[in-house]
């Protein structure tokens, strides 16, 4: 049915949550896992007359930090897989765009489903908050399972 599922993980406690789930649905279905990060680039202040320019080691050390955070959680979630015989690979991204990331990931890897963790929030909270689990299933053609 699945044979390769896209898990896109933040490190967080919800996030193990999609890495547990996902690694014992892909034993069951003995499909195979892409674990995917998206770490967020420094923040352009653009039109700001007090902006910050960020100079070329500041951008260095957050592009090393994120690579560090990502490396960390990726294996994290690789000792999870092999240790219930699930093949695994990790991915890591920096950008601002994330839902796009993902599903980008998703197609680019032909995966054939994505499993992702959510706050489930609803009303107010989600209109402030935004969904990216949302937004990633108003923009997939690859079908999304949701781990509340």
């Amino acid at each position: 049915m699945y044979e390769h599922l896209l898990v896109p993980v933040d490190g967080s406690d919800l996030s193990f949550k999609a890495m547990d789930h996902s690694v014992g649905l892909a034993k069951m279905l003995g499909a195979r896992i892409t674990g995917f990060t998206v770490e967020l680039p420094l923040p352009l202040l653009l039109g700001d007359p007090g902006a910050v320019a960020f100079s070329a080691e500041m951008l260095q050390e957050h592009q090393a930090r994120s690579e560090q955070h990502a490396r960390k959680v990726l294996t994290e979630f690789g000792h999870r897989a092999q240790a219930a015989g699930v093949p695994f690979d990790g991915q890591f991204m920096l950008t601002d765009q994330v839902a796009d990331a993902i599903v980008d990931m998703a197609r680019r890897a032909e995966c054939d489903l994505i499993v992702m963790a959510t706050h489930g929030r609803h009303g107010l909270d989600a209109l402030i908050n935004g969904s990216l689990t949302k937004s990633v299933l108003s923009h997939s053609q690859i079908p999304l399972l949701v781990v509340h």
